[in-house]
């Protein structure tokens, strides 16, 4: 949107003091800090979002906030960022060299690479999905892929868990606690959950 700039001028003999990775809470949170403290942070994150931005649903777990929707929610922190002069840039770090400094990072739309003194990386989590029908347009309706986010709304439910790794079964275990049935569906009829999960 209008609150996105093309990625400034900087070179490795006037880099940009810090370059954050991540347009999240925490990757916002950040750029407040940095901006506040007149470190002028630059933001590379895409314009779309990321994991909360995709939610469409209600954010009813974020500290102080009670009512708000994903996009709604990550629209404020990059209000509140750019009023105190953080720079928002939309696109994707494709190399980043920390090798020696300034530190060099590459974006995926960008003609030249951005120099920094400093370097965030809060890029969040990406979940796995499927990729079978209706995935996406049950996503926030009965289809999710955070059990700490949204279990609470299918509580006293029977649910499915997709999946025999860590991430599933720590899933699973926590539904558990709240929902009527937990299901897990892997593959090969085979637990790949470290022993200490798999045996809960």
């Amino acid at each position: 949107g209008a609150m996105f700039s093309p990625p400034p001028v900087s070179s490795a003999a006037a880099p940009l003091r810090i370059v954050i990775l991540g347009g999240g809470p925490a990757g916002l949170s950040a750029a407040i800090y940095a901006a506040r403290a007149g470190l002028s942070p630059v933001v590379v994150a895409p314009a779309f979002g990321g994991q909360l931005q995709g939610k469409g649903v209600d954010v009813e777990n974020f500290p102080g906030v009670l009512e708000a929707t994903g996009p709604g929610l990550v629209a404020r922190m990059r209000r509140q960022a750019a009023a105190f002069n953080a720079t928002m840039v939309s696109g994707a770090a494709v190399r980043v060299d920390v090798s020696r400094s300034p530190f060099t990072i590459t974006l995926d739309e960008a003609e030249a690479p951005l120099y920094a003194r400093a370097l965030v990386v809060a890029t969040g989590a990406d979940s796995r999905w499927l990729g079978v029908p209706g995935e996406h347009e049950y996503r926030g309706r009965g289809v999710s892929s955070c059990a700490t986010c949204d279990g609470y709304l299918y509580r006293g439910k029977d649910v499915v868990v997709v999946g025999g790794g860590d991430s599933a079964a720590e899933e699973a275990l926590l539904l558990a606690r709240t929902s009527r049935s937990v299901t897990m569906i892997v593959r090969r009829g085979v637990l790949r959950a470290s022993r200490s999960l798999a045996t809960r």
